[in-house]
């Protein structure tokens, strides 16, 4: 029998993120108000949050790749998502802009690393292959993750969590990616 049900954004950004530019160290891209601050036993086994993003991205002719992920733990330390290295158009690309959706459900709970989120998603832009390569004003779209849906790295449900957006280039070079909104969701929450 279904119940009553709603959806309840969490955080939002409301200032860009900085620029992620020539460099390969994993990074957040979000501004500091936007990590979400979860408390313990947020999650339980079905609950959904969905991450949206939106911002510009650059790419030069030679771009390599670009990771995202979605982290989670104390300081942030946690890939509890990973979207896979994208191919990068090769077509050098300025501030165009580009969209992600990412949804995770969680599969399991606990302490230590018995916690776990399924996750798929997407990233939209000019500036990603996709099926074919996109001209302008046209938009690839690369699968989050590039592989088999699987859950991602274990976590501890039952301790306070940071939830963080990052981005690695995979080259050091003139690519730049900056994040300009943000929310997550909760899509099922209970109270």
């Amino acid at each position: 029998m279904p119940g009553q049900s709603w959806q309840e954004t969490l955080i939002n950004q409301n200032v860009d993120g900085a620029a992620l530019t020539a460099s390969t160290t994993p990074t957040s891209i979000l501004h500091a108000t936007a990590k979400l601050p979860l408390p313990p036993n947020f999650f339980r086994i079905g609950k959904v949050i969905k991450l949206t993003a939106q911002g510009r991205v650059s790419t030069v002719t030679t771009p390599g790749t670009l990771t995202l992920d979605i982290r989670m733990g104390p300081t942030s330390n946690i890939i509890v998502a990973n979207g896979g290295a994208m191919t990068l158009n090769a077509t050098a690309k300025t501030n165009v802009p580009w969209w992600m959706e990412w949804i995770l459900t969680c599969r399991a709970v606990g302490n230590s690393t018995a916690a776990n989120l399924m996750h798929q998603g997407t990233w939209t832009s000019e500036a990603v292959v996709g099926s074919s390569a996109p001209s302008a004003g046209g938009a690839g779209t690369h699968m989050l993750p590039n592989a088999a849906p699987a859950v991602g790295t274990g976590f501890d449900s039952t301790a306070s969590m940071i939830v963080d957006l990052f981005a690695t280039w995979g080259t050091n070079n003139a690519n730049s990616i900056q994040v300009h909104q943000y929310k997550v969701e909760d899509l099922n929450p209970s109270y």
